[in-house]
């Protein structure tokens, strides 16, 4: 069986086809304006979120689209926030950032699992060091009450 085909004969995308294009999809919408629309087009209607602060897994696209916003607003607004380093493995992206917000300096990584359309079905946040995880906690508080 070649990587391209499935026991059954039918097409599928080669591994990490999805994620490559979710990533594509994922810098096109940080980099290009953060457009709502664009961001809630490329969650799957059962994606998850995993928050660093948030004890138990956000399920569904609107609470997905609610957390990501937010961080785009909190994260995404500093002239320092950059990705670092990313792989691809299979459907699972890996982008380590870091940010530097009131003088704190955050290092993260978003670990990301794509289905086979490259929509985003998993969408995991891991922070440090504490000093910013508490940080973040307050203003992804403060602009998650700001959005309703």
């Amino acid at each position: 069986m070649s990587g391209g085909e499935s026991s059954g004969g039918v097409s599928r995308p080669q591994a990490g086809a999805a994620a490559e294009a979710g990533k594509a999809r994922w810098h096109a919408y940080f980099s290009g304006g953060k457009s709502p629309e664009a961001l809630m087009a490329m969650l799957a209607e059962d994606a998850v979120f995993h928050s660093p602060v948030v004890h138990t897994p956000q399920h569904g696209r609107e609470k997905v689209f609610a957390y990501l916003h937010a961080a785009s607003h909190v994260l995404g607004a500093e002239p320092s926030f950059t990705y670092v380093r990313e792989l691809v493995d299979g459907d699972n992206l890996m982008m380590e950032f870091t940010a530097t917000i009131d003088g704190i300096v955050i290092n993260g990584i978003d670990l990301v699992t794509f289905d086979n359309d490259g929509m985003v079905k998993d969408f995991k946040v891991m922070v440090r060091p504490l000093k910013a995880v508490n940080m973040l906690w307050e203003k992804m508080g403060a602009q998650l009450a700001k959005a309703g």
